[in-house]
């Protein structure tokens, strides 16, 4: 991108030098497989190697021991997933990945579900290594249907300071959603539910919560269009709380549930609808992940450190 020079920091993915002129900084460098990456999420296994699955046929996966450089490493269920066809139409294609390492083994949430529809479901499956054709179906999480006034995808699990396992999932219709799961088989435990976000039947979706070493939760969504290639309109917001379950305020005091949100990254020069993010604690950082279009309209996989201003709200740099 013009105006930009790049430099590697730490053998982890560089930072880019921005022109004044812009809003945002530009995605930090990467390389390798770094195309066709749609709903990016993030793990650091115990072996310091970077584990990342996305949107794709069977769960697309890739690793990293730096970063910066990505290697496609297979898909999460070469065989397809047959209890997700009624949900797919029988496609293969597998949407917006969770991974969690816990109790000696990984867990995998995903979504199931055709384009503009919301009879949709949220499957979690568990690996003792997580790698290709080694993930086993462990059951169905939740689930809407066409009436619903929510929609079952995108989940993102969250942990919070009791040890309590959360799933936030959502889009559209009544925003964003939470329900606890069971921190042994990772599916739904009882039938308690909260409401986190709307904006009233508009374009909300992709949460993630962080829980910061500062106490608070930071509940990470994306606002407005995506999957249009270049002419998509994704943008990150966020809110906080000191409750994983809400409220969550912007920085100006409004409410989530009422349209709040604000906004950390957007689109612009020849970066297009950023968005789907996920947030990973890392040893150097708070590191955001997101997918951003090109000028072709090809997704790519987009790397940035986050900080935190005076205040405790979270920028991108």
């Amino acid at each position: 991108m013009a105006g930009m020079a790049a430099a590697v920091l730490g053998g982890h993915a560089a930072l880019t030098a921005q022109s004044a002129s812009a809003a945002y900084p530009g995605p930090g460098i990467v390389t390798g497989d770094i195309t066709e990456v749609h709903d990016p999420e993030i793990i650091r296994t115990s072996s310091g190697t970077y584990l990342l699955p996305s949107t794709g046929d069977g769960i697309s996966l890739r690793t990293s021991t730096d970063r910066t450089h990505w290697t496609a490493a297979g898909a999460a269920f070469p065989g397809g997933t047959p209890w997700a066809d009624p949900y797919t139409g029988g496609s293969r294609h597998l949407w917006a990945p969770e991974i969690h390492f816990a109790n000696g083994q990984f867990y995998l949430w995903y979504s199931a579900s055709t384009f503009g529809s919301r009879r949709s479901a949220i499957f979690v499956a568990t690996s003792p290594s997580g790698a290709a054709g080694t993930w086993t179906h462990r059951g169905l999480v939740v689930e809407t249907f066409e009436n619903s006034d929510h929609n079952a995808i995108d989940p993102a699990l969250v942990v919070d300071s009791a040890g309590t396992w959360w799933l936030a999932y959502g889009s559209f219709g009544d925003g964003i959603r939470m329900i606890r799961l069971s921190s042994s088989t990772g599916l739904r435990s009882g039938t308690e539910m909260h409401r986190l976000a709307s904006r009233g039947g508009g374009p909300i979706e992709a949460p993630t919560i962080h829980r910061a070493k500062n106490g608070y939760y930071y509940l990470f969504v994306s606002f407005d269009y995506c999957c249009r290639g270049a002419d998509s309109t994704y943008r990150v917001m966020v809110g906080r709380s000191t409750s994983v379950t809400g409220p969550y305020r912007d920085r100006a005091g409004n409410y989530m549930t009422a349209g709040g949100g604000t906004e950390i990254l957007a689109g612009q020069g020849s970066i297009h609808g950023p968005g789907h993010q996920a947030v990973l604690a890392d040893a150097d950082s708070d590191v955001l992940f997101y997918h951003y279009y090109d000028d072709a309209g090809t997704p790519r996989l987009g790397i940035n450190l986050l900080a935190y201003d005076s205040s405790g709200w979270p920028y991108v740099h």
